[in-house]
C-alpha cells in the first residue's frame, strides 16, 4: 500500500492554523510592548506608513498593518493624557508609535532615490530633499525604535472629528514645524501649547524640530534598538 509522508509537526500546525482562521496571526509582541489602542481607551490612529499617504509614497518597510505599539510605560503615560482630554471633548490621533529599524533604513534609502515633486509638494517643501537627515527631520537611528515616542495629535470628537489647526501637518520638513515656531497664528499656537503641555505633563518630551514627536522621560529602553514588524 502506497503512503504519504507525513509533514513536520510545524508545517501540520501551520495548516491547520489556516484552515480554522484563514489566515496566519500575527507574532506575539515582545515582553513590555503593546498595542496602543488596547490601553488607551478610544485612542484614534492614522498609521501613515503602512498606507501609501506619506513622504516615501508607498506602505514603509515593516509596516504590515495600521497598528501603533508602544511600551507598555508609554502608553500608560498616554493614556492619562487621553483621560485629561475627554471632558473636554477632545482625543488624541497617533500617526506612529514604535518604528522597526527596518523602516528607518528604508527612509534612508529613500533620501538618496531622486526626488519626487509630489512629495515634495505636500512633504517637503521648504527643505531640499538631501538636507532632511542633516537637519535631523529623518534620522538612522530613531527613538521610535526604542518603542516609547509617538507622533501624535489632538482631535474634536464632535461633528467630523477633525484634526485641531497646528499650523501644519504631521511629517511636514520644515522649519515651521518646530513646536515654537513664530510664524503661525494665536490659535495654531495654542493648540500646539495644549498638545505640548498634556504630554510633558504625562512624562513626555518634545522634539525641537517636530511639534508632534513626543518621547517618554525615564523609557524602558534607552540604549536598545527593536527590528520586530508592526502587525
Amino acid at each position: 500500500m502506497h503512503t504519504h509522508p507525513r509533514p513536520p509537526l510545524a508545517l501540520a500546525l501551520l495548516l491547520a492554523l489556516l484552515v480554522t482562521t484563514g489566515t496566519v496571526q500575527a507574532a506575539p509582541l515582545p515582553p513590555g510592548f503593546v498595542h496602543a489602542d488596547e490601553v488607551v481607551p478610544g485612542l484614534k490612529t492614522d498609521v501613515r506608513y503602512a498606507s501609501s499617504h506619506n513622504f516615501v509614497g508607498r506602505p514603509v518597510a515593516g509596516y504590515l498593518a495600521p497598528k501603533v505599539i508602544l511600551t507598555k510605560e508609554a502608553a500608560q503615560a498616554l493614556a492619562q493624557v487621553q483621560a485629561r482630554l475627554r471632558p473636554f471633548g477632545l482625543c488624541l490621533e497617533v500617526f506612529d508609535g514604535y518604528r522597526p529599524q527596518r523602516a528607518v533604513d528604508d527612509f534612508v534609502r529613500w533620501s538618496k532615490e531622486p526626488d519626487d515633486p509630489k512629495a515634495r509638494a505636500e512633504f517637503y517643501p521648504d527643505v531640499p530633499k538631501e538636507k532632511i537627515i542633516p537637519l535631523g527631520y529623518v534620522a538612522a537611528r530613531s527613538s521610535h525604535s526604542r518603542g516609547s515616542t509617538v507622533d501624535l495629535t489632538l482631535v474634536a470628537l464632535d461633528g467630523e472629528g477633525k484634526e485641531l489647526d497646528m499650523g501644519g501637518a504631521f511629517d511636514l520638513f520644515s522649519p515651521r514645524s518646530a513646536p515654537l515656531f513664530p510664524g503661525i497664528t494665536a490659535q495654531q499656537r495654542a493648540n500646539r501649547m495644549l498638545l505640548r503641555t498634556l504630554m510633558m505633563d504625562a512624562g513626555f518630551e518634545p522634539y525641537s524640530e517636530e511639534w508632534w514627536h513626543f518621547t517618554l522621560r525615564g523609557e524602558p529602553h534607552p540604549e536598545r534598538v527593536f527590528d520586530f514588524p508592526v502587525e
